[in-house]
């Protein structure tokens, strides 16, 4: 009886790889059509919280299993990636899931078992970057830590392959628009469905490296730097645990630890594009400190809630926006992951 179930499920993954492979374009649907569901049940009946949570990270998980499908697929990625990938998986699962555990702890066992639950899953996740920062030299990790795989690059790449390394096209010398010919159309299996990228002489190597994410070497002060910012939410958690959820000093002292690492890597001059982005990123997110209690209760809450409220009584069809988003604000402040995380 177990080996027929186990014939079956090692059937369907099997089918289910294949369905991947040969359609990346209706993977990438499935996945918008699954967090399209858990925005529509959201706040529609009583757990519905819970269960859209649930099913937002479902969606996230897809994305990670089907570009690891892909990437395995298409890609061929070299053994010596496989251990780094597998704990940028694991880190990317743990972001998935976060907010989902974190509010069915609260919602199962309590408040003081919600707050163990966040403090494991944010050792567990500081743990995995060190790794991938020490041993493998990641340098100026990103977020999300599994970076979506860019699918039609992917398949342009693999259809460049098997034409001996280059995208044979047309080029029309007065429209400079490139089109395929049908003799050199890819299969099913390799199609995407937009228009092929003629030969770019002028980009450099170094531009290409810039973009494909290859770590910078950061250097003692810059590997000090990013290891502060890995180790601020642990930083955070026991400032609370020692001065309470009222008290300024975990707010100071989380937004001290910030923006000093943000000061260090800036100041590096032999950043990526990506680790670039990564930080300009860093740098609006430290508007979040604005919406951070204490700081939100004290000084936020009443402006923002006054400018939403005239938004949405003065001003046409904003108010569709700032009503939900009025009510909302409140169970956002509550769950950690989504205002600290």
């Amino acid at each position: 009886m177990a080996a027929g179930y186990w014939d079956k499920l090692q059937d369907l993954t099997r089918k289910y790889k294949e369905f991947v492979i040969q359609n990346p374009t209706g993977a990438t649907k499935v996945e918008g059509a699954v967090r399209m569901v858990s925005y529509l049940i959201a706040g529609r009946f009583k757990d519905s919280n819970e269960l859209s949570e649930l099913v937002y990270s479902t969606s996230n998980l897809l994305v990670l299993l089907n570009d690891g499908i892909l990437r395995k697929e298409l890609l061929k990625s070299p053994p010596t990636d496989g251990s780094r990938q597998r704990l940028l998986n694991w880190l990317g699962v743990l972001e998935s899931l976060e907010v989902f555990i974190e509010i069915g702890t609260a919602r199962a066992w309590g408040d003081r078992t919600r707050w163990v639950a966040i403090l494991v899953i944010q050792l567990l996740k500081a743990c995995l970057r060190i790794v991938l920062l020490l041993s493998y030299k990641s340098g100026i990790q990103s977020f999300p830590s599994a970076t979506p795989l860019d699918r039609e690059g992917a398949l342009n790449q693999t259809v460049e392959e098997s034409n001996g390394g280059q995208d044979s096209c047309f080029v029309g010398k007065r429209s400079s628009r490139a089109v395929r010919s049908l003799t050199d159309a890819p299969s099913g299996r390799n199609r995407f469905w937009r228009s092929p990228q003629a030969p770019d002489g002028k980009q450099s190597t170094r531009e290409a490296d810039e973009w494909s994410g290859k770590p910078s070497d950061l250097g003692t002060l810059g590997t000090m730097a990013e290891t502060v910012q890995i180790l601020r939410p642990i930083t955070h958690l026991a400032s609370l645990a020692v001065w309470g959820q009222r008290s300024w000093k975990p707010w100071l002292l989380a937004a001290a630890l910030d923006i000093g690492s943000l000061s260090v890597l800036r100041d590096m001059d032999n950043l990526s594009r990506r680790e670039r982005r990564e930080l300009r990123r860093r740098t609006l997110l430290l508007f979040y400190y604005l919406l951070r209690s204490p700081f939100y209760n004290r000084y936020t809450e009443i402006r923002l809630l006054l400018l939403l409220r005239l938004l949405g009584d003065y001003v046409p069809g904003i108010g569709l926006v700032a009503r939900p988003l009025m009510d909302y604000l409140p169970v956002w402040q509550k769950i950690y992951f989504y205002n600290w995380g």
